[in-house]
């Protein structure tokens, strides 16, 4: 069953990608607010949610923060990263340049060699604001499904102006090191064949991917509830395959 995240601070978590790590939500905690409403989400559809709440408040957030890293660190805790997800795209708070200025202080008071990670669908690059809040973070990752804008409308579903083009040509001109995220699935959703894992697709996918050139790439599939019941995860044996070539020109590639 798909379920939003009902605290501003959760976990921490072991994360198949990131080891261990404490999440962040900075969405509200009764409604979902997104630029894609991705067919897979865990958190379930937008429209699911009628009240859309309020985004995390800063300083509530701060000292939540703060009492959780000393509790961990005084209890002797580990920790790998603190992740900036929860219900919906991260950067689209109004303080999100502050938030993770301060997230970083106390990263540095209380764990030093955490990374600081956030999840991002890329569609706010553009924004001076967010390249400047990305350039203090250590895991900035990025999503993109597919090399194709209709099998992303049909996965992603963008629920404003959305462009491909825009959006690569954004991570093109980032200059901050930064992960592609891409999760691969087949099956069907509202009636729609949805695969990007075709031959098509991994080639189209794979030369994408070479032309943004980002430090790494993360491949997953599916691993909780998806709204839509009729898809399939993706074997990471396949997985493997898809970023083979990848691999050979020297990128990072990571599997979950």
């Amino acid at each position: 069953m798909t379920k939003l995240y009902d605290n501003i601070i959760y976990g921490p978590v072991k994360s198949r990608r990131l080891g261990i790590s404490l999440g962040i939500n900075l969405l509200p905690l009764t409604s979902k607010i997104c630029t894609f409403n991705c067919i897979y989400c865990e958190c379930g559809r937008n429209e699911d949610y009628s009240a859309k709440g309020s985004f995390a408040d800063q300083d509530i957030l701060k000292t939540q923060l703060r009492e959780t890293l000393l509790r961990m660190k005084r209890e002797g805790e580990s920790l790998d990263t603190m992740t900036f997800a929860g219900n919906g795209e991260p950067t689209l708070h109004p303080s999100f340049l502050s938030i993770i200025k301060s997230t970083v202080e106390l990263r540095d008071e209380f764990f030093p060699n955490c990374k600081i990670s956030v999840l991002s669908n890329a569609t706010t690059l553009a924004k001076d604001s967010v390249r400047e809040a990305l350039r203090y973070v250590d895991n900035v990752i990025l999503k993109i499904d597919s090399a194709f804008e209709s099998t992303i409308r049909n996965i992603d579903c963008p629920q404003a102006n959305y462009s491909l083009d825009e959006v690569v040509k954004n991570m093109i001109s980032f200059d901050k090191r930064f992960y592609v995220q891409t999760m691969f699935l087949r099956g069907t959703c509202d009636g729609i064949e949805i695969d990007n894992t075709t031959p098509k697709e991994i080639a189209a996918w794979q030369e994408l991917i070479l032309k943004i050139h980002p430090y790494g790439v993360m491949v997953y599939s599916i691993d909780r509830d998806t709204p839509c019941k009729t898809l399939s995860k993706v074997s990471k044996e396949e997985m493997a395959s898809f970023v083979d070539r990848l691999v050979k020109e020297g990128l990072n590639c990571s599997i979950a």
